[in-house]
């Protein structure tokens, strides 16, 4: 118990409240995005992720991802119901906090992942199969993945953590997975009966925003998991990247359609943010001016354009946001990430290493492919034991009042 840090140990604390408020925040996000009679399904896929992915994660999913490593691909069932985990640091992953808050950490990690890629089947996915999409999918799409890239140490790591990558908060494990993930899920449902509804209350999703954006603070300088150097850095370049990302987007919107929207003021920052996640804390602040700025824009001609030419349905850009910026968080933490930042990471192109893209570059093949793959295996499992697409009449009454009997709004005659 000697080693445990007291600060550190508040800190991650603190950070893992901060992701948790991100729930919440992506739930008003997506829900404000959609029609009216669709709000309180598209808030319950957040918060039955956070309900269904804890009860997981305690069980097995923790111990897939952060257990002991069977052949660098995932880990060992040696942490399953928590068996071993307790107020001793594990020195594999953070050396100065009890390994049951590194756990906890990570749990809501597990759990907005599996949230945003709601998004990309908002209205039109049924509720049981929503559920067991989540839990199949986080078992075994996110764990193994988790473990990939941030599991174990040394020899004993995970193949993609051996081959030298870097993902300080999860670019490549919650932003191109869940993007990816996220792209097949539209496809495979197909285009809603009208496949761009207006959104029905934008000062809900402009809340929801902040509170990611808030939240967002937590997920990257808490990445850290101590109080040091690194999660200052992290703090900064989060903040300069989510605003550099609402400028480009804004950028090109004033370009091509001579307004700026609120809406996609809040939208590009989401990117900027998703953009960063990556490289936070390898990266400077100088750096991140560059990556969010691109990472609105990048993402914005993905939404605004590349969707609706290809035809596909990703209905509140799950891909769009979270795997077109997660790809180029990929890319620039490659070319920008520096050893003068955080001496535990590596130099990137601009510092003459050209081999930390190639493994970047291998990564997100494998995690894409790998995603991909299985996203469609589970959905077309699922579509063998229950309906996964809503009925046409359930659509046009609406997920609310068909799927769970009540409505968001009603009026009252006195």
């Amino acid at each position: 118990m000697q080693s445990i840090n007291g600060a550190d140990m508040s800190f991650v604390i603190f950070s893992a409240a901060l992701v948790m408020v991100m729930i919440p925040g992506l739930a008003l996000f997506y829900g404000g995005m959609v029609r009216s009679k669709n709000v309180l399904s598209t808030t319950m896929h957040s918060y039955a992720a956070l309900i269904v992915i804890s009860v997981q994660w305690i069980l097995i999913g923790y111990s897939l991802a952060f257990g002991p490593s069977i052949g660098g691909f995932i880990g060992g069932l040696n942490f399953s119901f928590l068996k071993g985990v307790g107020e001793l640091p594990n020195a594999d992953y953070a050396s100065t906090i009890p390994q049951l808050l590194f756990m906890a950490f990570q749990m809501m990690f597990a759990v907005i992942t599996a949230a945003v890629i709601s998004g990309s089947f908002a209205e039109r996915m049924r509720f049981p199969a929503f559920i067991l999409f989540i839990i199949l999918w986080s078992t075994f799409v996110y764990d193994p993945i988790a473990h990939w890239v941030w599991g174990g140490a040394g020899e004993k790591a995970g193949w993609l953590k051996q081959l030298g990558v870097l993902d300080f908060a999860g670019g490549f494990v919650v932003e191109i997975n869940s993007g990816i993930s996220g792209l097949i899920c539209a496809i495979v449902l197909g285009r809603r009966k009208k496949a761009k509804p207006a959104p029905h209350h934008i000062p809900m999703s402009m809340l929801g925003a902040g509170l990611l954006w808030f939240g967002w603070f937590g997920f990257n300088a808490g990445s850290a998991l101590a109080m040091n150097g690194a999660a200052v850095n992290a703090f900064v370049t989060t903040n300069i990247s989510a605003a550099t990302g609402a400028i480009g987007w804004l950028l090109c919107e004033w370009i091509l359609f001579k307004k700026p929207t609120a809406l996609g003021t809040l939208s590009g920052s989401i990117c900027g943010l998703v953009a960063i996640t990556q490289g936070a804390g390898f990266v400077s602040p100088i750096a991140a001016l560059f990556i969010g700025l691109a990472g609105g824009a990048l993402s914005f001609g993905a939404i605004a354009i590349l969707k609706y030419k290809l035809g596909y349905d990703d209905a509140l850009d799950a891909f769009g946001c979270h795997g077109v910026s997660g790809i180029w968080g990929c890319i620039a933490t490659a070319l920008f990430a520096s050893k003068a930042v955080n001496p535990n990471g590596a130099d990137g192109v601009l510092r003459g290493n050209w081999s930390l893209l190639g493994s970047h570059l291998i990564a997100m093949l494998a995690i894409a492919g790998f995603a991909a793959f299985m996203t469609f295996a589970i959905l077309k499992l699922i579509s063998m034991i229950t309906p996964i697409r809503t009925t046409e009449t359930e659509e046009i009454n609406g997920l609310d009042v068909s799927l769970h009997g009540e409505e968001a709004y009603r009026e009252f005659s006195m």
